[in-house]
């Protein structure tokens, strides 16, 4: 919302040296983020006066026309001289008082202005159009001055241009519509100033006529509960908008049309009413107000030829023909508080006019704007609610304005269709705004804030029951108020609307800063602290954390290699998604992962290592339909267990994907590719961070999808499956465009029971005993399972074992292979002998022999 101060102070007597700072810190105190303040007096720096034009002279010769003028700027140039000046525009003659801008000024757009030769002539300056000084898009000629302003040659232009002004834009929250008005701003800073006020919407109008002043019928009043309009015969077509007029528009960012439809949008602005303009000699017949049918369209001012929707509002023609079978009430006119249609529209040749200012459902017109995505200026306002005691005042002003400046007689008939519901009075104990802010407010004050705000502040509760007239409750008679809202706050419907309304007058800046206390607690849940302490442990070892999406695309189950009976591929369909490519929530977290380090591949890095935690959406196969809750009242037990049952599931999951190197090379030496092994020590790595010990963790071979069959691993805990890793598919990586040996991590976090309550270990200071020990066996026997046959024959004097090589040769023979493993030997309480060790040690494999069959390498 932009606007000049100079149009808020006809409303509000502002201080006369009210400072952009000063006015800066009033908006921000009551609300109202302000986005700039702009001082136009600043925006042309140097010299800009009055001038009078002495002579032209036409130069031949040149592509376009070219005048070179004498203008008489006084003494402003140091001379008294006439200025030379070379000149383009045609609209302007001997005698005019035109703008000028003078060497050592700059333009708006830091255009600096100079003497120079041009055309074969000295050209001292220059004059100005409306766009150089930035007070609008008209460039076709320069600003000549009215005959009647005021100002001889010299004298500064700024005042009579609108250069003198300030202009102020807001960014108005959703539920301050009536901010989007000179009315309302003026309003709000006679609250921040404590100056007086005068309310331009509640000023005299005459009522309804008995003579329509036009035929109108409302079918629809809950779509439109208040229609009036006003005629006007006998317009000025060629009457142009007043100066400050246009100005005033031009500095709200709206563009000059003509008369009757600058007169539409300057009261739109300055009261918050849209308003539309029909050309009565276009129209065939009455105006009928309904909503839309199947299959009727049109053709909006924008030049758009729109389909419209049942749920549409319209202004029809009832003397045409309906353009559907059923419709019954002509051709749609008017997209009704949205934007007007061309075959009714206001044209140079109008010369009857018809204002039409009605109040409209919200709803309604916020849902036909996003509809047909067309968000004009009357939508805006509308969607955030107009006030609907204005529609006669603002058709009496503007039939004022055109009788005014564009002549014109306005007929005696006035329309009024009034079907306003009177606003309902909201219950409200004055000790409430104190309580909950923490400011004592006494209830005078509660009461005196209220009313500044423009509600009526009735008794109480009980006695407006009683009685509805009841008169407005002195200072201290109670506590219990009734208080009904004024009509140009739809905003205030609760008790809580009207605290914080009591607050941001009496002032932000007066509410203590006070931390509320913490509540007695437990810190975190154990869950909680597991995923902390996984992030943590993966975040240490170079991952990089990623938090997409979890929307995917239906074909993600066929791209990943699903299977038509996979437990992932049924999914949960959102009824209203972001995107209509990704209507499905994730059932593994694989799949938006995976585009993440496609995303970053594409971007040109290289080497990468991301994780996620997060959950997972498991579809209940036999969940039926939500139960159908209301938001008057809290749900019931029962409810609310019948809605738990529809809620999928959802485990958290930790993934994990790399490709590229795990170590750079570098000038220390070659590096590492990311392979299926990281994928796994990374899953060893969660599950010692989720507090597992290694001696209840296993990993062994797995088929999943979509990894590659050979290159799998299952991660057990106490036998339970709960994740695999390994490389991926190459299918799945060529059909998701990753490079090959793509690695990658799955693991149900929830699925890994809780972690051992741990004791504190005892450390030994007695000397370890180092033994490595190297079995050949069967290459189908996996690496844990042989790790584990040598724990358990290692028996208690085993501290740590760690598997250090891993060979195969033509000596071993076909199927067999090599793995050496360094076993660390200690007690407690005494150095080991080597007997002892070694007893251990013979122990440990034998027990691998007998289960697996393992000899000694070299033996």
């Amino acid at each position: 919302m932009r606007v000049s101060l100079s149009w808020l102070r006809e409303y509000v007597d502002l201080p006369a040296e009210l400072g952009t700072a000063e006015l800066d810190a009033a908006l921000v105190g009551l609300g109202l983020e302000p986005e700039s303040i702009v001082d136009l007096r600043e925006t042309v720096a140097g010299p800009l006066v009055v001038g009078e034009v002495r002579q032209i002279e036409e130069l031949t010769g040149f592509k376009k026309p070219i005048r070179f003028c004498l203008v008489d700027v006084g003494g402003a140039n140091g001379t008294g001289e006439p200025q030379e000046i070379v000149c383009g525009a045609r609209n302007f003659a001997v005698g005019d008082r035109v703008v000028v801008v003078l060497p050592g000024a700059v333009l708006p757009g830091g255009f600096a202005i100079g003497a120079r030769k041009t055309y074969g002539r000295n050209s001292n300056g220059m004059i100005c159009s409306a766009r150089e000084l930035g007070l609008g898009e008209d460039h076709t000629g320069i600003v000549v001055l009215p005959a009647e302003a005021p100002g001889k040659p010299g004298d500064d232009a700024r005042p009579l241009v609108g250069l003198d002004d300030v202009v102020i834009e807001v960014e108005v929250s959703p539920d301050r519509g009536y901010a989007l008005s000179v009315r309302g701003i003026a309003r709000e800073l006679s609250h921040a100033f404590d100056v007086p006020f005068r309310d331009p919407g509640l000023v005299p109008a005459p009522g309804a006529t008995a003579q329509p002043a036009y035929p109108i019928e409302v079918r629809d009043p809950v779509g439109c509960d208040r229609f009036a309009a006003r005629l006007v015969r006998g317009v000025d077509p060629a009457a142009p908008t007043p100066d400050w007029m246009a100005r005033r528009l031009t500095a709200a960012g709206i563009r000059t049309i003509s008369l009757p439809v600058d007169i539409t949008n300057y009261l739109m602005v300055e009261l918050g009413q849209p308003m539309h303009a029909f050309d009565v000699d276009r129209l065939a017949g009455a105006l009928v107000v309904r909503r839309a049918v199947t299959g009727e369209r049109i053709t909006t001012l924008d030049g758009v030829d729109r389909a419209l929707d049942p749920e549409d509002l319209v202004i029809c023609d009832a003397g045409l023909p309906d353009g559907i079978a059923g419709a019954g009430a002509g051709v749609p006119v008017s997209l009704a508080a949205v934007m007007g249609g061309e075959t009714s529209e206001v044209v140079p040749s109008t010369t009857d006019v018809l204002f039409e200012a009605a109040h409209w459902d919200p709803v309604t017109v916020s849902r036909t704007a996003r509809r047909h995505r067309l968000f004009s200026e009357a939508a805006k306002r509308w969607e955030r609610g107009v006030d609907p005691a204005l529609p006669l005042v603002a058709v009496d002003r503007a039939v004022a304005l055109l009788t005014t400046y564009g002549g014109g007689t306005a007929e005696p008939g006035i329309t009024d269709l009034n079907q306003v519901r009177p606003r309902t009075p909201i219950s409200l104990d004055a000790g409430l705004p104190g309580r909950r802010v923490g400011v004592d407010y006494p209830p005078a004050r509660v009461v005196a804030l209220l009313e500044r705000v423009g509600c009526q502040v009735a008794a109480g509760a009980d006695r407006l029951a009683e009685d509805p007239g009841s008169v407005t409750m002195a200072a201290g008679d109670g506590t219990a108020l009734a208080v009904t809202p004024p009509s140009w706050r739809p905003d205030l419907t609760d008790p809580v609307d009207l605290v914080e309304e009591v607050v941001r007058l009496d002032g932000y800046d007066k509410v203590p800063g006070v931390l509320p206390p913490a509540p007695p607690g437990r810190g975190l849940t154990a869950a909680q602290r597991r995923r902390r302490a996984v992030g943590r442990a993966l975040t240490g070892s170079g991952y990089v954390e990623v938090v997409p999406w979890p929307f995917v695309a239906p074909e993600l189950a066929d791209q990943l290699g699903l299977a038509a009976d996979d437990p992932r591929r049924p999914a949960v369909r959102l009824a209203n998604p972001l995107a209509d490519t990704a209507p499905l929530l994730r059932t593994s977290l694989l799949g938006p992962l995976l585009a993440a380090l496609r995303r970053n591949l594409g971007r040109g890095h290289r080497d990468l290592a991301l994780y996620e935690i997060g959950p997972v959406f498991l579809p209940r196969p036999d969940a039926g339909p939500p139960p159908a809750m209301g938001v008057r009242q809290r749900p019931s037990a029962d409810e609310f267990a019948a809605a738990d049952a529809v809620v999928p599931a959802q485990p958290r999951h930790v993934a994990v994907v790399l490709a590229g190197e795990i170590e750079p090379a570098g000038w220390w030496g070659a590096g590492r590719p990311a392979g299926w092994a990281d994928a796994v020590q990374a899953g060893r790595l969660v599950l010692e961070a989720a507090g597992i010990p290694a001696g209840r963790v296993t990993v062994r071979a797995g088929e999943q999808v979509p990894w590659h069959p050979g290159r799998c691993a299952q991660l057990l805990v106490d036998d339970r499956v709960v994740g695999y890793a390994g490389e991926l598919h190459p299918a799945v990586l060529a059909t998701m465009e990753l490079p090959r040996r793509t690695s990658a991590l799955e693991l149900d976090l929830d699925a890994v029971p809780p972690a051992p309550v741990r004791t504190a270990p005892r450390i030994s200071g007695y000397p370890p005993a180092l033994i490595d020990v190297a079995l050949v066996v069967a290459d189908t026997v996996a690496a844990a399972d042989l790790e584990r046959a040598l724990i358990e024959g290692a028996g208690e004097l085993l501290e740590s074992i760690r598997l250090f090589d891993v060979y195969a040769s033509e000596q071993l023979g076909a199927g067999r292979r090599s793995l050496a493993y360094k076993l660390t030997f200690r007690a407690p309480d005494r150095t080991l002998t080597a007997e002892e060790a070694v007893a251990a040690r013979d122990a440990a494999v034998a027990e691998a022999t007998r289960r697996h069959g393992a000899t000694l390498r070299g033996a």
